[in-house]
C-alpha cells in the first residue's frame, strides 16, 4: 500500500475531516517522495502522514474569528495574507532552506493563494499537505547524511576552496534534490571541521553526528497531527503580531514555558526557533541566571542528565525539550548550546546547571552604595537593583500585612539608603523583563507626588489611564535609571514615566520595545494568546517597537538585531496618542549636552570601556560573518585568530585588575567555568556601568543643585498640555 493509499484509508475509517481544495495535491506530493531507511536506526517502515481532526478544524475557525474581530491590529484575511502565511509556514518548517527544493516549492503554487480562504473555514488539509511533504524531505535528508557518514568522514575533501553560508534563511531554495545533496555534504564537512578544530577525534565526531542525525530522524518519523496544527496555526497567528500564538492542549499546561515557579526548573523562558529551542530570557534569581553562562538567544542542541549521554533535541517539540530539562531539585542538567554570538551553528558550548526552585526573595530588589571622589568632594550614591516587578499575590489575598512586593521593598530600601546619607539614587533595571503592571505603576508613585503613569489603548481606541493617587513621595532627590535591551514591558513603563516627568535620566541602551498586552482565551482545543492592547507613555508615545531611548547611551554586548521587538517579524509599529496632563519636574535640556560631553570624556580615557568596546567590535564582526570556509587550513587560521582575540581581550581585563594573564584559551575557559560555579561572582560590565551611573549623578549635582528636591516643582516645571481625548 502506498503512503497516499494509507492516508486515504485511514481518513475513511476514522471519519476525519476532508476538504477538496487540495485532495489531489496530497496524492501528487506524497507519491513524489522516495522512501528509504537507514539500517542503524529503529524506525517505522514508512512515514505515516498526519491528518487534521474535527476538533482542530473547529479551533481553526474560532482562531480566525478572534484574530479578525478582537486583535489590536485590524487585519483581514486576504489573498496577500495567504501568501504571507505560506512563506511564514515554510520558514517555520524549513527556516534554513535545507530540506525543500525549488521543485518542491513549485508544487505548492496552486495553493499559495488559497490558504487564506481555507483558514477562514477550517479547511486544514493544505497546511497538512505541506507539513507532510516537509517531514518526508527531512527524512530523506537525514538518511542521506547518515549514508554520507557511513562512507567515512576521511573521504571528505577539506582542501578545496569551498565555503558555506552561516545563515541560509534569506538564501534561494536549492534547485533540486541533487543540489540539496551537495549542500548537505558541505553541512557535514562544516560540522566535522568545527569539531576537529575543537580537538575532537574522528571517532568521537562520527558518534556525535550519528547520534544527532538519528535523533532527528526518529523525531521526524514520530510526527503528530498536533505538531502540524500548532505549526500551521502559529504561522497564521503570527501575521497579526509575534506575541499572538496558539497553544495546543499540551502546551497550554506550560503557558510561555516559564519554569521559574517549578521546583524542578532552571529558570528560563524558552520558545521554538525553527528546528531549535531558543532561550528567550532568564528568570532573575533562577538557577540559570545565577549560574551565569546561559544567555538570551542561545539555541539548545542537546540535553543530558547526570552520568547519561546527551540527547540531541534539534527538531524536537518545545514541550518535550522542557520535559527533558526538568528534573529533581538539586540534580544537574547539562545543556549543549549554540551561543548567541556564535558565527557558526557548529560552534557549541556545554553548560551544567543545578536545578532548583526560584525563591521570591532571590528576585527581590536589593541595595548597595558606591562612593566617588570628584574634585575633592565625596559623593555617596545609592544603588537599587530590581530584577523583576513582583508581588506575592497569595500573601496579599490572605491579608498578610507584610506581603512582599517590588514597591514595598524599594520603599524600605530607600529609607535605609537615606539613613546612610546618599546624595543620589541609581535604579538598575537592566535585564528586568517586566512583571506585575500595578507594581510598575506604584513604583513610579514613589518618585512623583501624584499623576498618570501609563496609558493603555485597546482595539476600539478606548484609552485607560493608570494613575498614582498617593501624594506622598518616598524619594525626592536626583535619580538615574539604568536600562539595557533586556529591560522590557513594566521596566519600560517605569523608565518612560521617569523620563516624561523629568524626574531623572535614563542611562544605558535602548530597551526591548515590548509595549503590548496579551490575553489568553480558551478554545475548544487549546488556547489562543492574543494581543488586545498597547501601552503608551504619559507623553503619548508608545513603548511598543521603539522602547525607551536613553538620554545617555552606554553600549552593550547584546545584539540588538537579534533581540528586541523590532527584531521580530510582524511586530506592531510604534505610534502615539495624545499626551495626558503631567508635571515636568526638571528640564534636562539645559544640561544634557554637558552631561553627555563629560560622559564621553570619561569613556575616552576609561580602560574598562575601551575593553568593552573592543569586545563589542569583535562580537559585531563575528555576527556579520555570512559564510565560513570549508578549507581546513583557512578555517584553522581563522579559528586561531578568533581564539587569540578572545584571549587578548580577557588578559587585558585581567591586567587592568592586576591579575595574572591566562596562558591559553583553555585556561580562560576553565576560569569561566569556575566563575559560573561561584554564585557570588560579579560581572565586570555591571559594576562598570553602575559606577558610570554614579558619575553621571555627580555631574547632575555639580551642574544644578535644584535636582536635589522636587518639593516645589512648579518653580521650574511646565505642565503638559491637557488631552482632548475622552478618558
Amino acid at each position: 500500500m502506498t503512503i497516499a493509499e494509507r492516508i486515504m484509508a485511514r481518513r475513511s475509517s476514522a471519519g476525519s475531516v476532508r476538504f477538496g481544495v487540495c485532495k489531489a495535491m496530497t496524492v501528487a506530493l506524497l507519491l513524489s517522495a522516495p522512501l528509504g531507511l537507514h539500517a542503524n536506526v529503529e524506525t517505522p517502515d514508512v512515514y505515516e502522514p498526519v491528518a487534521p481532526t474535527i476538533d482542530q478544524a473547529r479551533a481553526n475557525i474560532l482562531i480566525a474569528r478572534q484574530l479578525q474581530f478582537t486583535h489590536f491590529r485590524d487585519l483581514g484575511i486576504s489573498d496577500e495574507l495567504s501568501g504571507d502565511v505560506f512563506d511564514a509556514y515554510l520558514d517555520y518548517l524549513d527556516g534554513q532552506r535545507i530540506y525543500l527544493s525549488q521543485d518542491d516549492i513549485a508544487k505548492f503554487d496552486k495553493i499559495r493563494t488559497q490558504l487564506g480562504s481555507a483558514l477562514k473555514t477550517g479547511q486544514l488539509q493544505p497546511g497538512f499537505d505541506i507539513y507532510n511533504l516537509v517531514q518526508q524531505r527531512i527524512i530523506e535528508r537525514l538518511q542521506f547524511a547518515l549514508e554520507t557518514i557511513d562512507k567515512g568522514i576521511d573521504t571528505l575533501d577539506f582542501s578545496a576552496d569551498e565555503s558555506i553560508l552561516v545563515d541560509r534563511s534569506k538564501a534561494d531554495w536549492e534547485s533540486n534534490a541533487k543540489a540539496l545533496d551537495d549542500l548537505w555534504v558541505k553541512r557535514i564537512k562544516n560540522a566535522v571541521l568545527a569539531q576537529r578544530l575543537n580537538g575532537a577525534e574522528d571517532e568521537a565526531i562520527v558518534e556525535t553526528l550519528r547520534r544527532r542525525y538519528e535523533g532527528q530522524l526518529k523525531r521526524a518519523y514520530q510526527a503528530r497531527s498536533e505538531d502540524a496544527f500548532q505549526a500551521y496555526m502559529n504561522a497564521f497567528t503570527g501575521m497579526w503580531d509575534p506575541h499572538t500564538s496558539y497553544f495546543s492542549p499540551r502546551t497550554s499546561e506550560n503557558f510561555n514555558i516559564n519554569m521559574s515557579l517549578s521546583l524542578e526548573g532552571i529558570g528560563a523562558v524558552l520558545q521554538s526557533d525553527n528546528e531549535y529551542t531558543k532561550v528567550v530570557r532568564l528568570v532573575p534569581g533562577g538557577p540559570a541566571s545565577k549560574q551565569g553562562q546561559l544567555e538570551p538567544a542561545d539555541r539548545i542542541v542537546s540535553v543530558s542528565q547526570e552520568d547519561e549521554k546527551p540527547v540531541n533535541v534539534i527538531g524536537w517539540r518545545l514541550d518535550e525539550v522542557v520535559d527533558l530539562i526538568r528534573g529533581p531539585r538539586n540534580s544537574t542538567v547539562t545543556l549543549e548550546v549554540i551561543p548567541a554570538n556564535a558565527s557558526d551553528e557548529t560552534i557549541t558550548e556545554t553548560i551544567a546547571i543545578k536545578r532548583d526552585e526560584v525563591k521570591l526573595e532571590e528576585q527581590s530588589a536589593s541595595k548597595d552604595t558606591i562612593r566617588l571622589e570628584r574634585g575633592g568632594k565625596e559623593y555617596t550614591i545609592g544603588v537599587i537593583t530590581i530584577p523583576t516587578f513582583y508581588a506575592d499575590f497569595q500573601a496579599m489575598q490572605a491579608g498578610d500585612p507584610n506581603y512582599k512586593s517590588t514597591t514595598r521593598d524599594v520603599r524600605n530600601l530607600i529609607t535605609e539608603l537615606e539613613a546612610d546619607g546618599v546624595d543620589g539614587l541609581v535604579m538598575d533595571l537592566r535585564n528586568n523583563g517586566g512583571g506585575a503592571l500595578h507594581e510598575a505603576n506604584d513604583l513610579v508613585g514613589l518618585f512623583i507626588d501624584k499623576g498618570p503613569t501609563v496609558q493603555i489603548r485597546n482595539a476600539n481606541n478606548d484609552v485607560q489611564v493608570l494613575n498614582d493617587e498617593d501624594p506622598s513621595v518616598a524619594y525626592d532627590g536626583p535619580l538615574v535609571v539604568l536600562t539595557n535591551r533586556m529591560s522590557a514591558s513594566a521596566s519600560e513603563i517605569f523608565a518612560g514615566a521617569i523620563q516624561d516627568y523629568g524626574r531623572g535620566l535614563v542611562v544605558g541602551s535602548q530597551t526591548f520595545g515590548k509595549g503590548t498586552v496579551q490575553a489568553v482565551r480558551p478554545l475548544n482545543h487549546g488556547q489562543l494568546k492574543i494581543t488586545q492592547s498597547k501601552f503608551y507613555r504619559v507623553s503619548g508615545g508608545s513603548t511598543q517597537h521603539k522602547g525607551v531611548i536613553p538620554d545617555i547611551e552606554i553600549p552593550s554586548r547584546i545584539d540588538k538585531t537579534r533581540i528586541g521587538e523590532d527584531a521580530l517579524d510582524h511586530a506592531l509599529p510604534w505610534d502615539q496618542i495624545e499626551a495626558v496632563p503631567h508635571t515636568r519636574y526638571f528640564d534636562f535640556s539645559g544640561i544634557i549636552d554637558e552631561l553627555r560631553k563629560r560622559h564621553e570624556e570619561r569613556f575616552s580615557t576609561n580602560l574598562e570601556f575601551s575593553l568593552l568596546q573592543q569586545e563589542i567590535d569583535f562580537l559585531t564582526k563575528q555576527r556579520a560573518t555570512d559564510s565560513v570556509s570549508l578549507n581546513l587550513e583557512e578555517r584553522r587560521a581563522k579559528h586561531e585568530q578568533i581564539e587569540r582575540t578572545r584571549l587578548t581581550i580577557a588578559n587585558a581585563r585581567r591586567e587592568l585588575k592586576g591579575q595574572t594573564p591566562f596562558e591559553s584559551l583553555e585556561d580562560l575557559e576553565d576560569w569561566q567555568d569556575q566563575q559560573a560555579a561561584d554564585l557570588n561572582s560579579t560581572d565586570e560590565e555591571l559594576d562598570f556601568v553602575i559606577r558610570e551611573g554614579g558619575h553621571i549623578m555627580a555631574d547632575m549635582l555639580d551642574l544644578d543643585n535644584r535636582m536635589a528636591s522636587i518639593l516645589d516643582p512648579q518653580q521650574f516645571a511646565a505642565q503638559a498640555p491637557a488631552s482632548a481625548a475622552t478618558r
